[in-house]
This record gives C-alpha cells, sequence and structure tokens, in this order.
C-alpha cells in the first residue's frame, strides 16, 4: 500500500512540474509546444501532438514531438483529421487504446510513418469549446493506463486555461500593435496627398497579421469589375494590374456588403482576387462616407493559422479608420486646391492689371516720341518683360492642381500666401525653362531664399532666369537681411550672391552655375 502511495505522490509530483511547465509561459507558440512536451513526459509517451481545430472543425495545426526531421520530411504532409484523429475531433472526450490497429476507427498510417501501437486522445477545451486535441502514442509501459488517462486529462485541463491566458495576453499585444500602427497610418496620411493614402494603407497593414499578400482593388466605373492597382509581397507582380468582375469574388463580396469577408484558403481554381493559391484570407472593404475606396486583400501563407475573431475584428476597424482618415485627407485637399485656385486667380488679375498697364504705357510713349532706334528698342525691352509676365499670369490660372515638383509652382505658392499679409502683392517673373533646367537640390534653394524674402517688409519684386546660368534677383527694402545666407546657400552649388543699392532699391543677385547633366532627369 506504501508503494502505491509513493507511486501516486510521484505521478503527482509529475503533475505538478507538467502544470508548472505550462503555465510559466505567455507566448501562445511556446504554451502549445510545452502542453505536447509534458503530456509526453507525464505519460510516458513516445510520440506526442496537439492538433489544433480551425473554424471548419477541422485541423488547422499540428504541432509534433517525437519524430525526426527526416522522419518528417518523409511522410510529406501532415494529418487531415481523419480516422483516429477524426473520432477524437468528433466525439470530444478522451479516447484510449491498447493497439491502434485493432480500433475500426482506424484509417492506418501513410507511407514512410513509423509504425505506432498504443494511443490516447484526449480532448482539450478553452471556455466551453474545444481549442484541440492531444495525441499520444507508443506508452513507455506498452499501454496507456487508466491513470495516465487521468493525469492528460488533469493537464489538459490548465493547458486551456494556459492557452486562453496565452491568446489573451497575444490579442493585447496585438491591439497595442494596431492601435500603433493605426496611429502611424493616420500620421502618414495627414503628411501626404489623397492620391497616397491608399498606397500608405497597403504598405503598413500586411507586417501586422503576417500577411503574404496584400492587395488593393478599386471598381472600375462599370461597378462590375475590380482592377488591382497595389499589390506587395509573394506574387505581387503577377496580380499587379489584373482585372476580374465584381460578382463571385471575395472582394466583390466585402465591397458590395460594405462588411469584412474570410476564407480559410483560396484554391488554385479561384484567381480572380489573387494567384497563386493563398492560405487564410480577408478582404475588408475601405469607403470614404459612401464613396468605395477599394478593397484591401490580405493574405496569409497557406500553412498559417486563420485569422481569428480578434483579428478580424481588428483589421476591419483598421480599414474603417483608414477610410476616414482618406476622407479627411481627399477634404483637406480639396480645400487647398479651393484655396490655391483662389489665390491663383487674385494674382493672375493683379498682373494682368500691371500687364495691361505696361502695353499702354508703352503705345503711349511711343504715340508722344519721336520713333528713334532708342525709344523703340526700350519700348521692345519693354514689351518683352510684359510677355514674360503674361506668361507667368497663364501659369497662374492653368494649374489646377499644383506639382510638388514644380518650382514655379512652389514659387507661385509661396507669394500667393505671403500675399495675404502683404499691403502689395509681390511681383513675380520666370525667364527660361525653369522646372526642366534647374536642378532639385537648386530649387529647394531658391524656395527657401524666395521664402525669406517673403518674410521681409514692404514692396518686393522677384525674377527666376535660366540662361546660361540660374539667377534670381530679388528687390526690395530689407533683402540686405538675406545677404549672409544667401550667399552660404549659392556657394553651396559653385555660386554666389551679391547686394547692391540701398533701401528699396537693394538688388539681391543669387547666380549657380548651370549644369544641364546633373538637372536633367
Amino acid at each position: 500500500m506504501d508503494g502505491a502511495n509513493a507511486v501516486a505522490q510521484d505521478r503527482l509530483r509529475d503533475l505538478l512540474r507538467a502544470t508548472t511547465s505550462v503555465v510559466e509561459h505567455l507566448d501562445l507558440e511556446v504554451v502549445l509546444t510545452a502542453v505536447v512536451d509534458a503530456a509526453r513526459s507525464l505519460a510516458g509517451a513516445r510520440y506526442g501532438a496537439l492538433g489544433v481545430l480551425g473554424r471548419d472543425g477541422g485541423l488547422e495545426r499540428f504541432i509534433h514531438r517525437g519524430l525526426d526531421v527526416a522522419a518528417v520530411h518523409a511522410i510529406g504532409h501532415l494529418p487531415h483529421g481523419l480516422g483516429l484523429l477524426g473520432a477524437v475531433i468528433e466525439e470530444r472526450h478522451p479516447v484510449r487504446l491498447e493497439h491502434v490497429r485493432d480500433d475500426p476507427r482506424s484509417a492506418g498510417f501513410p507511407a514512410h510513418h513509423p509504425p505506432m501501437d498504443s494511443f490516447l486522445g484526449v480532448p482539450i477545451r478553452v471556455r466551453d469549446a474545444v481549442y484541440g486535441n492531444l495525441y499520444l502514442t507508443d506508452a513507455a509501459a506498452g499501454a496507456f493506463t487508466e491513470q495516465d488517462e487521468e493525469l492528460v486529462v488533469a493537464l489538459a485541463a490548465t493547458a486551456g486555461i494556459a492557452i486562453e491566458n496565452a491568446r489573451l495576453y497575444a490579442q493585447t499585444r496585438a491591439r497595442e500593435a494596431w492601435t500603433a500602427a493605426l496611429a502611424d497610418v493616420l500620421g502618414a496620411l495627414l503628411d501626404t496627398t489623397g492620391e497616397d493614402a491608399l498606397e500608405i494603407v497597403v504598405d503598413r497593414i500586411g507586417p501586422l497579421v503576417g500577411a503574404q499578400l496584400v492587395t488593393l482593388a478599386v471598381p472600375l466605373r462599370d461597378g462590375t469589375h475590380l482592377r488591382v492597382t497595389s499589390a506587395r509581397g509573394a506574387g505581387a507582380d503577377a496580380v499587379r494590374g489584373r482585372v476580374y468582375p465584381t460578382r463571385g469574388s471575395l472582394a466583390g463580396h466585402a465591397l458590395t456588403s460594405r462588411r469584412a469577408a474570410h476564407v480559410a484558403r483560396l484554391p488554385e481554381a479561384s484567381l480572380s482576387d489573387v494567384s497563386p493559391a493563398q492560405g487564410p484570407t480577408v478582404a475588408l472593404p475601405l469607403f470614404s462616407g459612401e464613396e468605395p475606396l477599394g478593397v484591401l486583400t490580405v493574405s496569409r501563407p497557406a500553412d498559417a493559422p486563420e485569422f481569428d475573431d480578434a483579428d478580424f475584428d481588428m483589421a476591419f476597424v483598421f480599414a474603417g479608420q483608414a477610410g476616414v482618415a482618406i476622407e479627411v485627407v481627399r477634404g483637406r485637399d480639396d480645400r487647398r486646391r479651393l484655396d490655391g485656385a483662389r489665390r491663383r486667380v487674385r494674382i493672375a488679375r493683379d498682373l494682368h492689371d500691371h500687364v495691361i498697364q505696361r502695353l499702354y504705357g508703352a503705345g503711349l510713349a511711343l504715340q508722344a516720341s519721336p520713333a528713334t532706334p532708342n525709344v523703340v528698342d526700350e519700348q521692345v525691352e519693354a514689351l518683352d518683360a510684359a510677355i514674360r509676365e503674361l506668361r507667368t499670369v497663364i501659369l497662374a490660372l492653368g494649374l489646377e492642381e499644383p506639382t510638388s515638383g514644380s518650382l514655379r509652382e512652389r514659387l507661385i505658392s509661396l507669394v500667393a500666401e505671403a500675399s495675404d499679409d502683404r499691403d502689395a502683392a509681390p511681383s513675380l517673373r520666370f525667364s527660361g525653362a525653369v522646372d526642366i533646367l534647374v536642378p532639385p537640390d537648386v530649387a529647394d534653394d531658391i524656395a527657401v531664399l524666395t521664402a525669406k524674402a517673403l518674410a521681409t517688409a514692404g514692396p518686393l519684386d522677384l525674377v527666376v532666369s535660366v540662361d546660361d546660368a540660374i539667377v534670381v534677383r530679388v528687390q526690395g527694402e530689407e533683402v540686405g537681411d538675406l545677404a549672409s545666407s544667401a550667399a552660404s546657400s549659392a556657394a553651396s552649388h559653385g555660386g554666389t550672391s551679391t547686394v547692391v543699392g540701398e533701401d528699396a532699391a537693394s538688388v539681391l543677385t543669387w547666380t549657380v552655375p548651370l549644369s544641364i547633366g546633373r538637372a536633367l532627369p
């Protein structure tokens, strides 16, 4: 009797150690592996495995221990949950057999699978649902005993709690990652244009869910087809630009229902969404108000776990918030375009009046003075200047949307913004192929110089010309204050900057050699 008690106490100690080894971890992958190792040790099994159930009730994952790498490669594929494994799934209670081959439910073993005799299967429950099943084979004592079964059942109960804790921990970490990513995306969206906003969403969502492929499909005008405009990940080049029917596709279902849609796997026969075949996939609709922006299709590898409810919910919230942010960005861009158009019209009107005055003055001068060569030359020069100003008027009226890479537009926008706070609108003129021949780094310094000049008081006249050199001429009362910074920026490009005159007649001339080889794209 004392010997039996000693054995029982030893088994209980083994159970305590096994329980401790399971509950001391928070990482789900580590917990699952620890459960299998603890069960093998507790029951004296040679082989052990834990089959995690998917949404369809079949085996989604299979964590095995005891088989060497060569045996795993020789077998080729993991079990699908048939035979005895399926019996444990269906019956949802422990199954203990002395000899596997004697049970009619046994489906045998695949080629190259090592022979197995005794068997013990125990379900693991998380809350009220079966999360998966423990499978143990080849007991060291020849067969699993009733006591082995009781101990493994007790371990499975503890494992259920440990798995739930690990899942909650993982969900908390995932929510933190989603929240941080959403804040990152929102910040990036507010610093970009509406056209780039969707690209940012495509770039950021993949790493959050362990995606193998992320695609963005936008609806075409007819509403019956979708086009993949962006793709990231494995197979992205193959699907980018693809057009497929909205009806019958996962993305189409998400778009028409305005709800996230998911499948466990996109097979080869269903290439309307992505190609090649993918694993667990979720389609997330993006809307800006009532306007459909597109559908994000996020696919994991074929052997990856399915999206759980937490993944699903957070991805849907992410898509919804991204849609709202894109709507805000587009509204901001629309307001900027409207404000810019108003400013350009005002500047164009002012320049128009100025040009007309120049033309009228030239006509009066020719009528009032003898038509001497000097007078004619002076008025021809005046007319040339008027023509250059007319070009600026046409540019101001013709560009409805600013181009971030255009030096002309950048300077016009700077002048437009500064005009609101000045008694007299600054004069701005261009000469030569400014947007073609000025290198980006030089253009940046010209924009900085212009902004500093616009911060000075009094009337201001700016001329940007490109001929044998890049020249910026600024005339105003306080341009002398810019001498030091202008000289420094010009010198960085191998140029010079000078200031001549005093008061309102002060003229700053900023000159940089023209390097066509560097400037042209």
